[in-house]
């Protein structure tokens, strides 16, 4: 009689570490495999020599399990997101890959792990990867900028009076970029504080220019990938890709309308107390996908007239400000939603 095999994985940079149970909850092997393309294989025919492989729990598929999930992805294999042990487990079991990997199983078996994980092999992929490099373009472009205010505060007298410290970012740097510095005598602070400020403007041009053209690429993948999301009210171009990548390229993940809300941290929960009837949104869930919500639902409440005679009417129902942005946030995940879906059901028509 073949046995039903589950499989659990401890994700590592360099090495995975795999543990095979029964549907009864019996050990039946552990071993190591390198986090590689034959270490996959080799780590997926392990499994299935010990009888039918019915899922995988791999801890880390947004991180060292990336790699290890696609593979199982391809071979057909059902892919279990498996969270870190709780530490009052650590305590109790001690820590180990091999306990970690057996975990792993244990939790696919005992069905509290249950996230399906991003497949990570289609066109959002590819949006999430261009938006980490322009995040981190935008960070170092502000870093930048606040510098050159630095150095400007302090610079000497004459130099300082001809500069802008406040004002639009480009103004500062553009100012700061004119700068003509003489380097034969760069002693002189006059002259050594212009060639710093020239050099982190043009660095902080750099940047500009780089965000520009990053904006442009995930523009366009946005406008073939998701075009009727992008046409909602209030949804531009960064909204719109936090919120795909909260999805991922498998928006079967996602069992219901609620479980994106729930996603998206959106999801009321009751908060009442005494004689206090209220709910508030839960704490959890995907904080970026969250902030685009808020952003679009801040914008709507200022320029959408139904928005903004929706809070009017709420307001004279005596809700708070933060409780009818809650309300609004869970009516806009509804919404965005449906469009996710129609655009990835037109996007697999197409292909």
């Amino acid at each position: 009689m073949t046995l039903s095999i589950i499989g659990g994985v401890d994700t590592h940079t360099a090495i995975h570490c795999a543990a095979a149970i029964d549907t009864a909850g019996r050990l039946v092997g552990i071993a190591e495999f390198p986090a590689s393309d034959t270490g996959y294989t080799r780590l997926t025919r392990w499994l299935r020599s010990h009888g039918q492989l019915l899922s995988v729990g791999v801890e880390g598929t947004g991180a060292y399990g990336a790699g290890l999930a696609r593979h199982l992805h391809s071979e057909r294999v059902h892919v279990i997101e498996v969270a870190r042990p709780d530490r009052r487990l650590r305590r109790n079991h001690g820590k180990s890959d091999p306990i970690d990997a057996e975990a792993a199983a244990r939790a696919v078996l005992a069905g509290t792990a249950r996230a399906v994980p991003k497949r990570g092999d289609g066109p959002v992929e590819a949006i999430r990867a261009l938006r980490v490099a322009r995040i981190g373009a935008i960070k170092a472009k502000t870093a930048a900028t606040n510098t050159l205010r630095s150095i400007i505060i302090t610079a000497p007298e004459p130099l300082r009076a001809q500069l802008p410290s406040a004002g639009l970012p480009n103004k500062v740097i553009d100012a700061c970029a004119r700068l003509r510095p003489d380097h034969e005598h760069l002693s002189d602070p006059v002259q050594a504080v212009k060639a710093s400020l020239r050099s982190i403007a043009h660095r902080a041009r750099g940047l500009r220019d780089e965000i520009k053209m990053l904006d442009g690429q995930i523009h366009s993948l946005l406008a073939a990938t998701a075009p009727t999301t992008l046409a909602v009210f209030a949804m531009g171009p960064d909204t719109t890709a936090a919120l795909l990548v909260t999805v991922g390229d498998n928006p079967d993940r996602l069992r219901s309308e609620r479980a994106f809300a729930h996603l998206c941290g959106v999801a009321p929960i009751p908060a009442s107390s005494g004689k206090t009837n209220r709910h508030r949104l839960h704490r959890g869930g995907d904080r970026s996908a969250n902030r685009a919500l808020h952003i679009a639902v801040v914008v709507r409440m200022r320029y959408c007239p139904r928005t903004r005679a929706y809070v009017t009417r709420r307001t004279a129902e005596g809700m708070s400000k933060p409780e009818i942005i809650r309300c609004l946030k869970r009516y806009l995940a509804r919404e965005i939603y449906r469009t996710i879906l129609a655009d990835y059901t037109a996007l697999a028509a197409a292909t």
